[in-house]
């Protein structure tokens, strides 16, 4: 059985720190469930690759990650940090191609939990 290629959505862009840990916490969540996930926000964003605040270079990373995307089988939005205008962007491109959409949460990762 093929396994479901996803791409994760979750904040980057705020606490960074958190949002990296929580997005790490999402990759695992995925390879949990079976799946072989992608969070472009994780990897671009690493030192020495793309700047995050240059506007050019964060539009960079955008579209890579949109192009990633085309291959993906599905889209998740973890939802317990709320949604940024990357996360938006993300959502609206997959709903736009098409692409199946699916919420989840971590288990004692709420806003206000860690």
């Amino acid at each position: 059985m093929k396994k479901k290629l996803v791409v994760i959505e979750s904040p980057f862009a705020g606490n960074c720190k958190k949002n990296i840990e929580y997005a790490r916490a999402c990759m695992k969540d995925c390879f949990l469930r079976g799946e072989y996930p992608f969070a472009s926000h994780l990897l671009y964003t690493q030192p020495g690759i793309l700047d995050d605040n240059d506007s050019k270079e964060r539009k960079l990373g955008i579209e890579a990650g949109f192009q990633w995307g085309d291959y993906a089988d599905i889209i998740v939005v973890y939802t317990d940090l709320g949604t940024t205008t990357g996360m938006k962007m993300g959502i609206d491109k997959a709903k736009k191609s098409g692409k199946i959409i699916e919420h989840r949460s971590l288990d004692g990762w709420r806003r206000n939990e860690k």
